[in-house]
């Protein structure tokens, strides 16, 4: 059965894409606002920064593959903390993100759960930099808070990726399927396909899984161990990752070897850290055993829809 749709509703304040920017979510309380660190002294003249909430704090991605920096907090009012961050030079940030309620039934008890909820699916979601040095405490609500604060996040989750950040997504964890099964996920559109990259005269063989257009390239796959192209936009990515020790020389020292399963944005970004040079991803990848690449995979699954 598909999930049904649902109405998300976003407001631009100065009528322009890059300025003050709310979201709300149809029969639900929550309310996020997005602006630029530029237009926060205009923010904290706005009825939500005088509220009890939780706030990110949005750094750049400096190095193209590397994660969105982030730090998320809490407060009995969010602008003026978030005024305070502004002012510490080691703070750095360029966006942020209020989350308030209009009912103004968020309590200090409520927004440290928030806080501590949110951190913990950013950091574990392997696509944000969570920036707190200490964990949030988790706050003490009864059951039923529990449950009201568990639907706050997931709508959340829901809208955030709506403003620009997909940073609260649940780590893809790939099914146990067949080598050549594509399958579909429950409620919804989304296909899991399994891959295989092209055959490499070197004997360089990966296999991953693609879902949504991030690829999980599979532990045990092989990578270029000393390559010498001269354009790879994704080095940095690699080295990083040979930095934290998910990608290390086999046995015989002839390729590297990646540690775990490891997250990729994108199909292209997975083929440039494995050839360790720049690579169409969609054209790299082929559908395991069934001799045609992704991008035939996807052009014919959209003819069929």
């Amino acid at each position: 059965m598909i999930a049904p749709g649902r109405s998300v509703r976003l407001f631009l304040v100065d009528g322009v894409p890059n300025g003050v920017m709310t979201a709300e979510v149809v029969n639900w309380t929550g309310h996020l606002l997005l602006a630029p660190r530029s237009r926060l002294a205009e923010v904290m003249q706005r009825a939500e920064a005088q509220k009890t909430g939780v706030y990110l704090l949005f750094g750049d991605i400096v190095q193209i593959g590397d994660p969105r920096p982030v730090y998320v907090g809490e407060s009995d009012n969010v602008g003026r903390r978030i005024l305070q961050h502004s002012k510490n030079e080691d703070r750095e940030f360029e966006k942020f993100c209020i989350i308030t309620s209009k009912d103004l039934n968020l309590t200090k008890a409520h927004a440290r759960f928030l806080e501590n909820r949110l951190s913990n699916l950013a950091r574990n979601s392997g696509r944000a930099y969570v920036q707190n040095v200490i964990d949030p405490a988790v706050g003490i609500l009864s059951e039923s808070d529990v449950a009201d604060m568990e639907y706050f996040v997931e709508q959340i989750r829901l809208v955030l990726p709506v403003l620009g950040f997909d940073i609260l997504r649940d780590k893809f964890v790939p099914p146990s399927i067949s080598s050549k099964e594509v399958v579909r996920e429950n409620e919804t559109k989304t296909e899991i396909v399994p891959l295989v990259l092209r055959p490499s005269r070197k004997g360089l063989h990966a296999t991953a899984v693609e879902r949504d257009g991030e690829i999980i390239v599979r532990k045990g796959s092989l990578a270029e161990l000393s390559p010498e192209f001269a354009m790879n936009q994704y080095a940095s990515l690699r080295e990083r990752l040979r930095h934290e020790r998910k990608l290390v020389p086999n046995s015989d020292n002839t390729f590297l070897v990646f540690e775990e399963d490891v997250l990729f944005a994108s199909p292209s970004a997975a083929a440039a850290v494995i050839y360790g040079r720049n690579a169409n991803g969609r054209t790299s990848w082929m559908v395991a055993e069934m001799n045609r690449t992704l991008k035939s995979h996807q052009e014919d699954r959209q003819a069929a829809e």
